[in-house]
């Protein structure tokens, strides 16, 4: 990696960890240039303002977001190619992945820009809006699939079944957060899998007490 894309990433390490602890309103490019260590001029050379900082925050994190949902629902897939067997498996590998946090997961920079929204452009609050609906046509895709060979035991809208797994996991990263109990994101990936089971398992495959 040559020295400005080493300090552009650093910029962004450390912006990113302020804006999740502090939001972006509390976050001062002064500060982020003194955490870094680098002049001005500097700064002003990688992100022209904040905003342009804050677009390629929530960039960042939306494609990282986007390949760890490509890595572990792409492995449960190769692992069993029945659809719900493999969202459920997919589920619990996230909720692993969520387990290895030792201090918890840190906070989504989607839902902070959602709660900042009008510090920033049209540009970004669209970004910030397909992000979400991104995650609604994944899960959705996901759902359908099972659908066509699991009948769902209650009337279910896809859509709104897609973005309860968003909720889930935005809800767990705020009583995680509120409760200072980093597991309790983990446990609660953990419990919409139990949900989707007993939504869409026969009853007669339904495990035994």
């Amino acid at each position: 990696m040559r020295k400005g894309e080493e300090t552009r990433t650093r910029i962004l390490d450390v912006a990113e960890a302020a804006v999740l602890q502090k939001g972006f309103g509390g976050t001062s490019i002064e500060e982020l240039i003194a955490e870094t260590g680098i002049t001005k001029s500097g700064f002003f050379y990688h992100f022209r303002d904040k905003n342009e900082l804050a677009k390629a925050l929530l960039n960042r994190y939306i494609e990282n977001d986007e390949r760890i949902y490509d890595e572990i629902f792409s492995r449960a897939r190769e692992l069993t190619g029945d659809p719900l067997q493999s969202f459920l498996l997919g589920l619990k590998l996230l909720s692993e992945l969520l387990s290895d946090l030792p201090n918890g997961h840190p906070g989504c920079l989607v839902a902070t820009v959602c709660y900042y929204e009008r510090l920033f452009d049209r540009e970004i609050q669209e970004t910030n809006r397909n992000a979400v609906l991104a995650w609604r046509r994944r899960f959705g895709r996901m759902l359908r699939e099972i659908m066509e060979v699991y009948p769902p035991r209650e009337p279910v809208d896809v859509d709104q079944l897609a973005d309860m797994v968003s909720s889930v996991l935005e809800g767990g990263i705020v009583l995680s957060k509120t409760l200072k109990e980093p597991n309790t994101l983990a446990e609660q990936v953990l419990m919409l899998r139990t949900f989707v089971k007993m939504l869409f398992l026969p009853v007669a495959e339904m495990p035994r007490a």
